[in-house]
């Protein structure tokens, strides 16, 4: 059975980037990509209502990563490690089938900059290496080309599109599946 028990939070590095765990001190900057519609045109969830939201929101990050349920990171530039701008991690563990989907958000201050794709290949790397995902798989809203073009050129392959099948402010929305296999099993 696959687990995301490690004895201490996982800190991964790229050329860039820090990849480390979500704390109570990110809370402004999470609230700020929360409530930005740019970041969250395609991303169908309840926009949070006040800081307390998101410091409750950090402390479910946390105890998902204690209990083994969820494995997220905040996105650090490595010459600014304490600004969060982004965020990457696995949700929906599915332990007994060694699946997990990946997510991900930036600030549009550092879109096109390929700052996603380095923290993407990073954690991939690392679900496949370390944890030992034998699929990930990404859940996106149809018309988010940006989001489709990378999880391409990351490998991954459109697995299915559901239509209607996620109900979000008043209407019915179509979702896409994308799913990446572990090229070592």
């Amino acid at each position: 059975m696959l687990t995301l028990n490690f004895t201490k939070f996982p800190v991964l590095e790229t050329e860039r980037l820090i990849l480390r765990e979500h704390d109570l001190a990110d809370a402004e900057a999470l609230f700020a990509l929360r409530t930005n519609e740019k970041v969250m045109k395609y991303i169908d969830r309840e926009r949070p209502k006040d800081i307390f939201e998101i410091k409750d929101f950090i402390s479910r990050f946390r105890n998902g990563y204690e209990n083994g349920d969820n494995l997220a990171w905040v996105i650090a530039l490595k010459d600014n490690p304490g600004q969060m701008i982004g965020s990457v991690g696995y949700w929906r563990t599915d332990f007994a089938n060694h699946r997990a989907e990946i997510g991900y958000m930036l600030h549009p201050d550092y879109w096109r900059q390929g700052i996603i794709s380095e923290a993407l290949k990073r954690s991939i790397d690392f679900g496949f290496e370390e944890v030992n995902l034998h699929t990930i798989s990404a859940n996106i809203n149809v018309e988010n080309d940006a989001s489709r073009q990378i999880l391409i050129k990351h490998g991954f392959v459109k697995e299915a599109h559901f239509k209607q099948d996620y109900y979000f402010r008043g209407q019915f929305l179509d979702s896409e599946i994308y799913g990446l296999l572990n090229p070592n099993h």
